[in-house]
């Protein structure tokens, strides 16, 4: 990678994802991860690697999707490599040399989106499922207007990203009757996370410009792997993992009788 090609956490430099390469996941090689983050010697840059790895096995977090060993030919040799997921080089970049600037940018860089989040939490008190259902009207009209033909598939791909399964298994962990909604049974905090997801998946679509259903379904994935992270770095606790809230409609019900 020559000097001009070296990845930059300046936003009026090439971003982060400029590097990021597709094949079924995004992912980013570790040892262009590694001259981005200041590093020469691939041995000192995997102490980070294993660190990061260590902090995910911790925390419950699949190692397998996150850091995958490879061998690649560079110039001409058969080297090590890992492939990187976003989180992995999240991870990756907080166990780094703090001493190296380029890692200091990095970890700043990261920590943009969970600050994002961690306000979007913090201000939810006034989040209703109504925010909600008229955000997904508006994503449903835009992922038409790009070209999703199947909303359901599209939908589920933003589920499958953030709780790591399909919305009708999801139903089940649950313990939520197949006929009903998610929304319905959301507490604050699933309800703010969710909000975001839908939210920031819009803003990629339109700022991406995407255009198709594989590219809107691989984008709503994305978003929903971020938010997945982002609440695990600030919770400990997985989406999956929150407590239902109880049933709007029996709340509902309630409040007529009161009345």
């Amino acid at each position: 990678m020559s000097n001009s090609e070296i990845f930059h956490f300046n936003k009026d430099k090439q971003n982060f994802d400029d590097f990021g390469l597709e094949n079924g996941m995004k992912f980013w090689y570790a040892r262009q991860f590694m001259s981005m983050l200041g590093y020469e010697d691939f041995q000192s840059f995997k102490k980070a690697i294993n660190k990061a790895m260590i902090a995910c096995d911790a925390l419950g977090i699949g190692m397998e999707s996150n850091f995958i060993s490879v061998n690649r030919e560079i110039n001409g040799k058969n080297l090590q490599d890992y492939k990187l997921s976003r989180f992995a080089c999240y991870m990756t970049a907080m166990n780094g040399d703090v001493k190296k600037p380029e890692v200091a940018s990095a970890q700043a860089y990261f920590v943009t989106l969970a600050e994002s989040m961690r306000r979007y939490i913090e201000q939810s008190q006034n989040i209703e499922r109504e925010d909600i259902s008229e955000r997904e009207k508006s994503l449903t009209g835009i992922a038409k207007t790009a070209g999703v033909d199947n909303y359901a598939y599209f939908q589920n791909a933003g589920y499958l990203g953030m709780y790591n399964m399909p919305l009708k298994k999801l139903k089940v962990v649950k313990g939520i009757q197949q006929s009903r909604t998610l929304l319905d049974f959301m507490g604050k905090e699933e309800l703010a996370a969710n909000l975001f997801r839908i939210t920031q998946t819009e803003a990629k679509i339109k700022n991406e410009n995407l255009i198709g259903q594989n590219r809107l379904e691989r984008a709503a994935k994305d978003v929903g792997v971020k938010v997945r992270h982002t609440m695990i770095e600030i919770s400990g606790t997985t989406p999956e993992n929150l407590p239902i809230a109880e049933d709007i409609k029996e709340v509902k019900k309630e409040l007529k009788q009161t009345k």
